[in-house]
């Protein structure tokens, strides 16, 4: 099959891309990284020691970044229905994070510890019809938003992807029902004409 001028577009922003070519000389799996490290510049979420669960984690820049950060005495669990590439001190569970089997091991990878932050840097594969990909976005949020109440420690922390348009006020609104404070972040590795923003929910209720 031949490729569309919209995917020879995008391949060829995408090697042209600054922080594509910067995170293969730093030996991250993702440009998403510089998004989760300007965050955490800004917002110091990622300490020593840390308990942190890592929703949609494939290819595993998230992951990196966090393991790094946590350090030896953390724990970083990484959760995907793809397959995850091994990573240094990234422990990785196969399977959609609703089921009971997957929730199971996520909880013998604990060992007793609670979660202290969720990140999720989900997207839904994209059809290009706007309507559906924007419902299927929040949808994926919603999931994360719901993982992390159920099983955050009171006061822990949540950093998710989310796309503006239908369904993102009220989002947000519920978020806001969740957590102390709610703020929105927009980093630099973020592309101008994308829609996504990143929510951090901080002080679990």
């Amino acid at each position: 099959m031949k490729p569309s001028k919209t995917s020879k577009q995008w391949m060829r922003e995408h090697i042209n891309d600054p922080y594509v070519q910067q995170a293969q000389k730093d030996g991250y799996r993702s440009r998403a990284a510089y998004k989760l490290l300007e965050i955490d510049e800004r917002d110091h979420l990622l300490k020593p020691g840390m308990v942190v669960v890592d929703l949609g984690a494939t290819p595993g820049g998230w992951s990196q970044i966090a393991a790094n950060k946590v350090g030896d005495k953390g724990k970083v669990i990484a959760l995907d229905l793809l397959p995850l590439a091994p990573l240094p001190r990234v422990e990785f569970i196969l399977g959609d994070f609703r089921e009971d089997s997957v929730l199971a091991q996520l909880e013998d990878k604990l060992g007793g510890k609670q979660i202290e932050l969720v990140i999720s840097d989900m997207a839904p594969n994209i059809s290009g019809i706007d309507m559906t990909d924007q419902a299927r976005s929040i949808y994926l949020a919603e999931l994360a938003l719901e993982f992390a109440v159920k099983h955050l420690k009171p006061g822990g922390m949540f950093l998710v992807k989310v796309f503006q348009g239908a369904g993102f006020e009220e989002y947000v609104k519920l978020m806001r029902t969740h957590f102390a404070k709610v703020a929105s972040r927009k980093p630099k590795a973020s592309r101008d004409r994308s829609s996504e923003v990143y929510m951090l929910g901080t002080g679990r209720l």
